[in-house]
């Protein structure tokens, strides 16, 4: 093993975890803040829903794109320093955002926050690869999933409390004095590890950048041009197409690149690595999805503060929380087939049941109960998943490996951003015809609210509620991905 630090040389490696994850929580947490910020930032900058989406779309595809070679950064010019530069640029990006006076200008300043995320996030996990030995990494990745699962929960929730306290802009304040705190925490208790020297696939960073963006504006800002032309001879359909030829050309470039290709195809037979890759895909979209409709629907209809439509899903990130040391405990024993395709399961159950019950007059009552079912799911879902991606792929793949799954995850998640944006608007279409896009732009449409007029109440509310059934759909192939996992315990790493 070519890595000058051992495992046992770490006085304390879960200290330096707890280090970690302080800032990975809170970049985390911005992928879904935004969400419960929608109205409130449509009103304060003069946008509209399609415009808003884009804060968080922009946020992801900054975050998801450089997430290959980052990985890579960190493995060059060690992962610790990799991590707090990252960190840097995300606090003061936050700044910017919380300065900005324009729908614009917020877009630039997600961009730039997003590059920070993304050299902060696989360094986590690179670090916590190689400062664990392979019999406690499965209660260490554990920490880093049920870290995930909650943020993206805790997102719209500390968002509605702060919009209701102070101002949309405070969603993004909030991470100065956050990402200080963390930066410090990191100095002080994240090791040193050694580095090795790397090229970097300049051409595989530009294929997957311009096919990962032509693919989600295509997707994104399609029913904004009725899925026909843009301009002159370009059209959706045709952006579409293209950033899927050139995402193809990257996977080609990476097969017959020699020299070091910015995603090692051979991490892909191990096939643990590449079913989790497969299943948090499915994941990182239906989280990023489920939140929007859920908020537009909770302020719009039902004309709840932001602080009591985030409440919606505190019973779910509160369960997510309990049950997180207790998965981690099972998932150094049982077969992680049997943890994530349960989790998976009844995410989709719960996705499904929300988007039935979704409806003018809905209660939240009414939503606890598939709302506890989603809580359920976060906690049995994240850990196995990330164990399981990582568990067998030897050390030396750390950096790489790590970069890949987030990119995965990244890459569902700015895929989730942009088609439900296009399926809202859709179903906002076909149920309210011309009037949908003033009714879900101005919720005050009808005097107050959108709930004011009970016909329209309740279109709108389906529409929603329909909006759902995407995820719950997707996460369906995360099951069946799973189901065809090998146990890890007792395989090599280098299996």
């Amino acid at each position: 093993m070519v890595w000058g630090m051992t495992r046992d040389q770490v006085a304390n490696p879960w200290r330096a975890l707890f280090a970690l994850l302080f800032g990975f929580f809170m970049i985390l947490v911005d992928s879904t803040i935004v969400s419960v910020a929608t109205p409130a930032i449509i009103t304060g900058l003069h946008s509209d829903i399609n415009g808003v989406v884009w804060v968080t779309s922009a946020y992801l595809l900054a975050y998801a794109t450089p997430l290959l070679i980052t990985g890579r950064l960190g493995d060059r010019f060690g992962p610790k320093r990799v991590y707090l530069a990252g960190l840097t640029i995300f606090t003061l990006a936050s700044l910017w955002c919380g300065l900005t006076d324009s729908i614009g200008g917020l877009v630039a300043a997600r961009v730039v926050q997003g590059l920070g995320a993304a050299l902060l996030t696989p360094q986590t996990m690179t670090i916590i690869t190689r400062i664990f030995p392979a019999e406690r990494r499965g209660q260490a990745m554990g920490a880093w999933g049920a870290t995930a699962g909650v943020a993206t929960l805790v997102g719209p929730i500390l968002g509605g409390v702060l919009i209701d306290a102070l101002s949309w802009e405070w969603i993004f304040f909030i991470n100065v004095p956050i990402g200080v705190l963390a930066f410090l925490l990191a100095w002080r208790e994240v090791p040193d590890l050694s580095v090795q020297s790397h090229r970097f696939d300049v051409l595989g960073v530009a294929l997957s950048a311009i096919g990962m963006f032509l693919l989600v504006f295509g997707i994104q800002e399609g029913s904004k041009y009725d899925w026909g032309t843009i301009t002159g001879v370009i059209s959706v359909p045709l952006l579409i197409v293209l950033g899927l030829v050139v995402l193809v050309g990257f996977v080609y470039w990476q097969r017959v690149n020699k020299s070091e290709p910015l995603v090692p195809l051979v991490l892909f037979e191990n096939r643990n690595f590449s079913l989790a890759n497969v299943a948090i895909a499915t994941v990182g979209l239906s989280i990023t999805a489920m939140a929007f409709p859920i908020m537009i629907w909770a302020q719009g209809v039902r004309g709840w503060s932001p602080t009591q439509s985030a409440l919606l899903l505190a019973p779910m990130a509160l369960l997510t929380a309990g049950l997180a040391p207790f998965v981690g405990r099972l998932v150094d024993r049982m077969h992680p087939r049997v943890l994530a395709s349960f989790g998976l399961l009844c995410f989709s159950l719960g996705l499904a049941w929300i988007g039935l019950e979704l409806d003018s007059d809905t209660s939240f009552w009414k939503l606890l109960p598939p709302i506890m079912v989603l809580g359920v799911a976060n906690g049995f879902m994240w850990s196995p998943l990330s164990v399981t991606a990582t568990r067998t792929l030897p050390p030396q793949r750390a950096g790489a490996g790590s970069g890949v799954y987030n990119t995965t995850r990244q890459v569902g998640a700015v895929l989730g951003s942009a088609a439900i944006a296009a399926l809202m608007e859709s179903r906002l279409s076909a149920r309210l015809g011309a009037g949908a896009s003033a009714a879900a732009g101005d919720p005050a449409t009808s005097g107050g609210h959108i709930g004011d007029v009970p016909g329209l109440a309740h279109e709108f509310s389906r529409a929603m509620g329909e909006s759902l059934y995407l995820p719950a759909a997707v996460v369906l192939i995360g099951v069946v991905a799973v189901l065809f996992f090998r146990n890890p315990h007792g395989l090599r790493e280098d299996a």
